[in-house]
């Protein structure tokens, strides 16, 4: 189990993360259960990454930002 440290982490962005209705709640959940996927918490954004390499940064109130195609970012309602 991936464990954060909130304490920097916009209010925006953990509504959305870890509440069970949240838009990004699906995402938490397969960081949870892949092992290849790390995250951490950078200017109260979430930075995952895959194998060391960045893939997505979450923000509270603006769109996700994408480095790299992943499965991952299928996750996003809005990605297209």
């Amino acid at each position: 189990m991936m464990i954060l440290d909130t304490t920097n982490m916009c209010s925006h962005l953990q509504k959305k993360l870890f509440d069970e209705d949240g838009e990004y709640h699906r995402l938490w959940l397969a960081l949870q259960n892949d092992k290849e996927l790390t995250a951490v918490v950078r200017s109260r954004q979430l930075h995952i990454y895959r194998n060391g390499k960045k893939v997505l940064v979450l923000a509270g109130k603006s769109a996700p930002k994408i480095f790299r195609e992943d499965p991952i970012c299928g996750m996003i309602a809005d990605y297209a």
